[in-house]
């Protein structure tokens, strides 16, 4: 089955060609051969291949950075996934996008279902919610996948940061007072490939919507960095817990945005491993 992804060079985008080349024709595209501020280039793109599926792996994730790019962030995240999603729609192919936790004002004490009023703190929320929104107005087939603290061993995210920083630091503060799950990049690209051969196989076995597919369970950043530490073999850094107070930043994030990942089970019978069990695979697999 053709596959076109969006977002070949991102931690995820990377992994599902890696994973999806499998079984499947994908063609993929970089920034590079789709640039996403040219609304007509997407379209001729979908329409020149023809895919029975097209995946947006692509998105702007710059947290902090879009609050002074806002416009940026809305083309990237909002008005060229709803293109994608309507020249999907136009080949007659099914769209799967990927959005955040960070949709979320972090208010809330439970895992959060797909539900629960959204209510974003930051443009990169807001300009993600809004995303979700254009994909559903488009009206074809779609998955709105919302996850969450995505990590890799390869890109820019909270793992190999704090891998780096203890080669270069013996002591560090990390916030302990904001909750989610860690999500392992490879987990969410195998979901995405089980959900990808069952559309193939029937693709009226796919329900559109938006479903929360996120690492079981929940932590803080700080025990977090206390378990890469201890599994990674650096157990001896100093790690301070410290408030986000205390550490302030431009974008405004969730004190807690642990997803339920209930309504993915009951429609797919798929969940994705604990956080704990995954980062152990992630850091055993050196």
């Amino acid at each position: 089955m053709r596959v076109l992804l969006f977002g070949k060079n991102g931690q995820l985008g990377s992994e599902l060609v890696r994973q999806l080349q499998e079984k499947h024709e994908v063609l993929s595209c970089d920034r590079n051969q789709a640039d996403l501020t040219n609304l007509n280039q997407i379209w001729s793109l979908v329409a020149q291949h023809e895919p029975r599926v097209v995946i947006n792996a692509a998105a702007y994730t710059a947290v902090d950075k879009a609050e002074s790019e806002p416009e940026f962030a809305e083309i990237i995240n909002a008005i060229a996934p709803g293109v994608m999603a309507q020249s999907a729609r136009e080949m007659g192919a099914l769209f799967v996008h990927y959005s955040t936790d960070y949709v979320f004002d972090g208010r809330a004490n439970s895992p959060y279902d797909e539900d629960y009023p959204t209510s974003p703190q930051s443009v990169y929320g807001s300009t993600k919610l809004a995303g979700e929104k254009a994909v559903g107005a488009a009206g074809g087939d779609h998955l709105i996948l919302r996850t969450s603290w995505v990590y890799a061993r390869h890109g820019h995210n909270f793992l190999n940061t704090m891998l780096r920083l203890a080669k270069e630091r013996d002591e560090l503060s990390i916030v302990d007072d904001q909750q989610g799950a860690p999500t392992y990049v490879p987990d969410l690209a195998y979901l995405t490939s089980e959900l990808i051969d069952r559309y193939a196989a029937d693709s009226e076995s796919i329900h559109s919507g938006i479903y929360h597919a996120s690492g079981g369970g929940c932590t803080t950043w700080y025990e977090f960095a206390r378990k890469i530490f201890k599994l990674s073999g650096n157990g001896k850094i100093k790690l301070n817990p410290i408030k986000t107070v205390d550490h302030p930043t431009p974008a405004k994030r969730p004190s807690y945005s642990v997803l339920s990942n209930e309504k993915l089970y009951k429609h797919f019978a798929l969940r994705l491993p604990q956080w704990e069990d995954a980062l152990t695979g992630c850091l055993s697999s050196d």
